[in-house]
């Protein structure tokens, strides 16, 4: 808008009707919102029940890797695959980091100077614009001991259908370590959601108990000792 109306308009007066313009919205069905990249007219959240009955579709689901990874870059941008290894506490697959970016919702912005020079990763606009927000000040405060996910989720309170159930929380203090979990450690190789995903805390079977030996073992055991 400033390029269309850059010589007749000026921005103090451009956003006082902008301003004007989301008044007038005001307690209608559509309303107008800043996000990152300008203005646009949205549904209200609240409709958002009705408009999926007119017109349903399903949505796609990322996995509780995935979401952990976007939560930590969104929060402690710029972070390497590193960074985010550490956090987490398990490898992080580079089809997990694609995902995001062919999404649009995180790139690479510069390398940091180290050995092998590791690529920085941020979130984009168009994460902002997905999420309705206009900057990443408006992402839910992350105090001390807060755990990342929940705090996430309340960014995401507009895509529910994003979260699958039973994401863990990770602790995103400074210099935080997490140890790998039994229920962290599986979803690095899952891209998108299975219908019957791990539950958080659920063991996982990592080896099949032995079989306890029938009467015909126990017949040719006994006729190994005979011989």
């Amino acid at each position: 808008m400033r390029t269309l109306f850059a010589d007749e308009i000026g921005p103090d007066t451009l956003r006082s009707l902008l301003d004007e313009l989301t008044r007038d919205w005001e307690g209608r069905g559509v309303e107008l919102v800043a996000v990152a990249t300008g203005w646009r007219f949205q549904s209200r959240p609240e409709l958002r029940e009705y408009l999926d009955r007119l017109n349903p579709e399903k949505p796609q689901r990322y996995s509780r890797a995935v979401m952990e990874t976007l939560a930590i870059i969104a929060y402690r941008q710029p972070v390497t695959r590193g960074d985010i290894e550490d956090i987490r506490g398990v490898a992080v697959t580079s089809q997990i980091v694609k995902q995001l970016e062919d999404r649009g919702w995180v790139e690479a912005i510069g390398y940091r100077e180290s050995p092998g020079r590791p690529a920085l990763l941020a979130t984009t606009k168009q994460f902002l614009d997905d999420l309705g927000l206009a900057s990443l000040e408006q992402l839910p405060p992350l105090e001390h001991g807060t755990q990342v996910t929940p705090a996430f989720e309340l960014a995401l309170a507009d895509q529910p259908s994003l979260l699958e159930d039973g994401q863990a929380d990770l602790p995103l203090d400074a210099g935080a370590e997490v140890p790998p979990t039994e229920a962290s450690a599986p979803a690095v190789e899952l891209i998108e959601v299975q219908e019957s995903p791990v539950a958080v805390g659920e063991p996982l079977a990592t080896s099949l108990p032995p079989a306890e030996p029938g009467p015909e073992s126990d017949d040719a055991d006994k006729a190994q000792r005979d011989a």
